[in-house]
């Protein structure tokens, strides 16, 4: 797809960890795209962590209002059951954008993941991205051990621990074995 709409997880964590130029590689020639909902929730941790506010002014990332009929439906569909007690947001936002876009959204949540699947919208996750860099030659493996390190450090959930990203990706066939 040539449009990626991220939710604020993949965004605040790289911020966090200092990867955020790593991340517009990442995006290469496609449109990155995040909903107000999501540069609102931006915003807000930006107050506690000033490194969040390099992603609000990246110019590379478009924000982007649902403004359509189209969109708002999908939204209200996709908040019927990831939306409570005003959580989610940003991923339903993210969601009922990639939906009627077509784009791909970005997001490691897991219930909008399963959401986007049970929908079929189409979507991938943070270390999805990664280990296609790997495979199309853009970054080492390698260095993504290192970023992978760098995001479990932020609290970023990830399928493995510190120092075991290779051969995690490896047993998952992500990533071609060295």
């Amino acid at each position: 797809m040539d449009i990626l709409v991220f939710d604020t997880g993949p965004l605040a964590h790289f911020a966090r960890a200092g990867w955020i130029g790593v991340l517009k590689s990442l995006v290469g020639s496609r449109r990155a795209i995040i909903p107000v909902q999501v540069a609102v929730e931006l915003r807000q941790a930006s107050v506690h962590e000033h490194a969040i506010g390099a992603v609000l002014n990246a110019s590379w990332i478009e924000h982007n209002e649902l403004n359509t009929g189209e969109e708002l439906r999908a939204f209200a569909g996709f908040a019927a059951y990831l939306m409570s007690e005003g959580r989610n947001e940003g991923e339903t936002a993210v969601l009922a954008i990639a939906s009627t876009m077509p784009a791909q959204a970005v997001l490691d949540d897991s219930a909008g993941y399963k959401a986007a699947q049970r929908e079929g919208v189409s979507c991938t996750r943070t270390l999805a991205l990664l280990c296609e860099s790997v495979r199309n030659g853009l970054l080492t493996a390698e260095l993504v051990s290192i970023i992978a390190n760098d995001l479990i450090e932020t609290e970023y959930r990830l399928p493995f621990n510190p120092g075991e990203f290779i051969p995690w990706a490896i047993a998952e066939s992500l990533i071609p074995s060295q």
